[in-house]
């Protein structure tokens, strides 16, 4: 027999929440998506109940482990059956109906007008923005005999809005979750963009608020120690965690709402070892742009910027050389061009990622790169999450000291402006080192044969 229920803790204190609003939230593997997908199943037996699942992206819904999957480990035992077309839906035996969509953007808003949804919930909700999250409250409303609420889950971001929201319950010294309020209701309601709270629903009708109008709203902080089936299962995933820098660290693994990078957070110069002479054991090399995004004439503006970086059998990655002009858009296309020529004559096989931008302009711009390096090995990829995010990868390699420098004039201003990420003015030599390692590790990248020395064309194989 499988029996599907919450773990005993604070997984099951969000299911038993009575608040209209619930955000469950704090260090990673808590549990929270799992209890998320639970959330909807106390209305099986309701067949006008409906739910929407709501993740920033439609690419995060299927992500490996995501909503999808892990729906698939739950649904189908209670009779559900999976549509993907027009949007990814489950239907149960008695019509209740559980969505997954997602909210990119502001327009994304305009397909929910005239919507009536019992339950919302965001998956992460730090992804979304304060609008996307109060428009789509105007949207939760039901005519199916429950009263409609919303539920959250989130890890810690201290520049969203959502720590704002939740700061009640955190410690403003340390910046973890308060235990003892972890759970405790107040009470809430918005008046021209501004959150009146109160401890107590009459504090809120106190300053003019129609009872009715009040919300009750609770947040539920979660630690990997809430998931023991997760750590029986998988017990390397602390270990995952404890690696991660620290910044990251304390936000995925303590549940930190405070904690913000500063400068050498991410990069610090002392971590990183200077080589003289290239190393003969590089087994895969890419070499990655940022574009600038400030117009060249304007005071102080952004550069163009490269890294070639390359990934070494020792486990090592090795930058071989940086890029950082401020050039006209003609003069950056000669630059990616005679760039690319010169790397394949003294590197031989080198992935050149050149990055796209959101909307039409940047897939056109993308587009154009790529006839512009016809005859060389070329990705596209689309820029997601912020810089921070992009940053992190590397960022944990750099920690843990398996990065190398190749010793040459460009040392110092890189090592600068990655010391001072991300509180430095500029950060495109920040973005191109993240996105060259960020490309050296996916698994469609191409690898020459054999090792690589300083010169010489090579065949190059898929992986």
């Amino acid at each position: 027999m499988q029996i599907l229920q919450p773990q005993k803790g604070a997984q099951e204190n969000f299911l038993a929440s009575e608040a209209d609003i619930v955000i469950y939230g704090g260090a990673a593997g808590g549990g929270k998506t799992f209890a998320l997908l639970l959330e909807p199943l106390r209305h099986y037996h309701n067949g006008g109940f409906s739910c929407v699942i709501f993740r920033k992206n439609a690419n995060q819904i299927f992500n490996p482990g995501g909503l999808w999957d892990a729906s698939m480990e739950i649904y189908p035992f209670l009779g559900g059956k999976p549509f993907k077309t027009p949007k990814p839906y489950w239907l149960f035996p008695s019509g209740m109906k559980v969505s997954f969509a997602h909210l990119e953007n502001s327009n994304d808003l305009l397909s929910w007008q005239g919507s009536q949804i019992a339950l919302i919930a965001f998956d992460e909700l730090t992804h979304f923005s304060q609008e996307q999250f109060f428009y789509m409250l105007s949207r939760n409303r039901s005519l199916c005999g429950v009263k409609p609420y919303v539920r959250a889950t989130t890890n810690p971001d201290s520049n969203s809005w959502v720590a704002d929201f939740i700061d009640w319950w955190i410690d403003p010294a340390s910046g973890y979750a308060i235990p003892e309020r972890s759970g405790k209701i107040r009470y809430l309601a918005r008046r021209d963009n501004l959150l009146l709270w109160g401890n107590t629903r009459d504090e809120v009708a106190a300053k003019g608020i129609p009872q009715e109008e009040i919300k009750t709203v609770s947040f539920i902080a979660a630690s990997l120690t809430d998931n023991q089936i997760l750590l029986s299962k998988d017990p390397g995933y602390l270990a995952n965690l404890k690696a991660l820098p620290l910044v990251e660290r304390e936000k995925l693994l303590m549940g930190n709402w405070k904690i913000r990078p500063a400068g050498g957070s991410y990069f610090n110069r002392q971590q990183v070892q200077f080589l003289t002479a290239v190393p003969t054991d590089i087994c895969r090399l890419v070499r990655a742009w940022d574009f600038a995004a400030t117009a060249e004439g304007k005071r102080d503006a952004d550069c163009t910027a490269s890294v070639l970086m390359g990934k070494r059998k020792n486990g090592h990655y090795i930058i071989l050389d940086v890029i950082n002009r401020r050039c006209v858009p003609s003069e950056v296309r000669n630059l990616v061009k005679n760039t690319a020529v010169t790397d394949k004559a003294a590197r031989g096989a080198v992935i050149i990622r050149i990055p796209q931008d959101p909307g039409q302009a940047g897939v056109e711009q993308a587009q154009s790169y790529l006839k512009t390096l016809a005859g060389f090995s070329c990705v596209v990829e689309r820029e997601t999450g912020s810089k921070g995010t992009r940053a992190e990868p590397l960022a944990a390699q750099w920690q843990g000291g398996n990065v190398d420098l190749l010793t040459s004039s460009w040392n110092e201003e890189f090592l600068d402006q990655m010391e001072q990420f991300p509180e430095g003015k500029h950060d495109d030599m920040v973005d191109a080192a993240a996105g060259a390692f960020n490309q050296l590790e996916k698994q469609n990248t191409v690898f020459p044969k054999g090792s690589l020395t300083a010169l010489g064309k090579q065949s190059y194989w898929k992986k």
